[in-house]
């Protein structure tokens, strides 16, 4: 019994591995979107082992709008140099009035073999209170650099 559990455990470590994807420790760049009256947004990624950590920032209106996201993202490998990735997260936006909302992403990235980083995602966004109401959706196309 021993020797099956210790096989089985082995090839899952292994199938696991095979699967495994290179993120970039840090990547940053600008998400262009839709999202609530805000275009583009400066995005930063940090990678947390095989996982990462998304920050948006978006502003307008003269930097009196702004909208920030915070979203933990898992990310998989399709083929080669192509991810898909998905994750949950919540944000503040102000505007049309001051606003927290739950968000949730669903995306696909290539990783260029110069440090680029090109993705298309989808976001829906949940208003939780202040301004912010209702389900809104947000589909955006980033370009970041990896380091």
């Amino acid at each position: 019994m021993k020797k099956v559990f210790l096989t089985l455990v082995f090839m899952v470590t292994a199938a696991i591995s095979m699967n495994a994807q290179d993120i970039s420790d840090n990547a940053i760049g600008l998400r262009f979107g839709s999202g609530n009256g805000i275009g583009g947004e400066i995005s930063y990624q940090k990678a947390l082992g095989s996982n990462r950590l998304e920050i948006d920032l978006g502003l307008a209106n003269e930097f009196s709008d702004f909208k920030a996201t915070g979203l933990y993202q898992w990310v998989w490998n399709l083929e080669n140099k192509f991810n898909w990735y998905a994750g949950v997260g919540a944000g503040l936006v102000s505007a049309g009035g001051t606003g927290i909302y739950g968000a949730g992403v669903v995306g696909i990235e290539y990783n260029f073999d110069a440090p680029i980083l090109l993705s298309i995602d989808y976001r829906p966004e949940i208003g939780i209170s202040g301004g912010l109401s209702g389900v809104n959706s947000d589909v955006a196309l980033a370009v970041r650099y990896q380091f």
